[in-house]
């Protein structure tokens, strides 16, 4: 399928890449399970485990394999600093007992070159609506094509780095 591009209110060009990859936010703290840690992984991934807010489980409930989410260090740094890929539907937690907890698996794709502050997307205007500033508790948030975008060119990624990510999921 070829790429398609469109131009958003703020000049920004969106990759527009099959209609069936959405994005995310994911929070982990970093003296817990940090992004080098996810990088360690590999292509095997990892569970995202211990998320257990119903609206957070709903979100991952609702991720396709090929759906790219954010990597937000929380707590201690408070930024995004790199880029994963759903690699796996939503199972049972394994770290559940009691049952109702979901978790996806994910691959880290890309890091940030710059990565992106809460202070950051906080100070640009066109991120006001974004769920990590409006709902900044939740752990597990949709991004909206054009906040991604946005916090991509803040953090030094290209339109064309996206897409090529958002690609890649096929050749798997």
């Amino acid at each position: 399928m070829k790429n398609k591009k469109k131009t958003v209110s703020s000049g920004l060009i969106v990759p527009h890449v099959e209609s069936t990859v959405s994005f995310w936010l994911l929070k982990s703290e970093p003296d817990v399970f940090s992004w080098a840690d996810q990088k360690q992984r590999g292509a095997a991934g990892e569970p995202w485990t211990g998320v257990r807010n119903y609206l957070a489980r709903n979100n991952m409930r609702a991720m396709r394999v090929g759906d790219l989410a954010y990597f937000y260090h929380s707590n201690i740094g408070k930024e995004i600093v790199g880029i994963v890929r759903v690699i796996a539907l939503a199972h049972p937690d394994p770290d559940d007992p009691t049952g109702p907890w979901d978790c996806v698996d994910v691959e880290a794709v890309a890091d940030l070159p710059r990565p992106v502050t809460l202070a950051g997307v906080k100070a640009n205007p066109e991120l006001a609506g974004m769920a990590l500033v409006t709902s900044m508790r939740l752990s597990v948030q949709p991004v909206t094509p054009q906040e991604w975008a946005i916090v991509c060119k803040m953090g030094g990624l290209s339109a064309k780095d996206v897409a090529g990510l958002a690609i890649a999921k096929r050749s798997k």
